[in-house]
């Protein structure tokens, strides 16, 4: 009787040393699979495609992972936030193929945005050249920002603090379980707290959500 017992007590020692490591690796692997995927908030923004640049180069959101900004002409209180972003969100991520920061400013904004880039590359040895400048009048920006469907507003300068992602097939990405504001549509830029925590994250998820779709479809022409 006690063989069997100690036999039972050996086999469910196994069982346990065998199948809970099993059970806790499906638990996780489950929680990234669902965690791996940023929540589309409104399904397609307007593109850019006719929008004048800074260097006369056309720019758009399709094919690419967009971080936007509405610097509108308040270039003097964006400053501090184009240098957050910078140090926070771009130097560690803008060596990221169809990876851009457009930031759309009012027309007649050109030289301040030049500063704007001189003073940046003198804070950081970083290639600045996926910092894209477009520029509108005050009803295309209007327009233009409008197509996000969010609940932030801009100011009287046609400005916001807040920066969103845009992904590759023109989708505004962000949270819809936020546990502060329920549907988070963008990241504050004038928070770093908010960039570290908040931002820094979701930009890993896009990323990474990417990077997963683009070995599915290698490994899919390899078969």
């Amino acid at each position: 009787m006690s063989t069997s017992k100690e036999a039972f007590k050996k086999f469910l020692v196994l069982g346990i040393l065998f199948v809970f490591p099993l059970v806790i690796y499906l638990f996780f692997a489950s929680g990234v699979n669902n965690f791996a995927h940023l929540p589309i908030l409104t399904e397609e923004v307007n593109d850019i495609t006719e929008w004048p640049s800074l260097k006369g180069e056309r720019h758009q959101f399709d094919g690419n992972i967009s971080i936007v900004g509405f610097w509108g002409n308040d270039l003097k209180l964006r400053k501090g936030d184009a240098f957050n972003l910078n140090q926070k969100i771009y130097k560690r991520f803008y060596q990221f193929d169809d990876f851009q920061f457009v930031m759309v400013v009012e027309k007649g904004q050109e030289e301040a945005i030049e500063q704007i880039l001189v003073e940046l590359q003198a804070g950081a040895a970083t290639d600045l050249s996926k910092w894209k400048f477009i520029f509108g009048s005050n009803d295309e920006i209007q327009v233009l920002f409008d197509s996000f469907q969010t609940d932030v507003k801009l100011n009287d300068k046609k400005s916001t603090s807040t920066v969103f992602i845009v992904d590759r097939v023109k989708k505004l990405r962000g949270r819809d379980d936020d546990e502060e504001v329920g549907t988070l549509y963008g990241y504050n830029t004038s928070s770093v707290a908010e960039l570290n925590k908040k931002m820094t994250d979701d930009v890993k998820v896009i990323l990474a959500e990417y990077r997963l779709a683009l070995k599915k479809n290698n490994s899919n022409r390899s078969k």
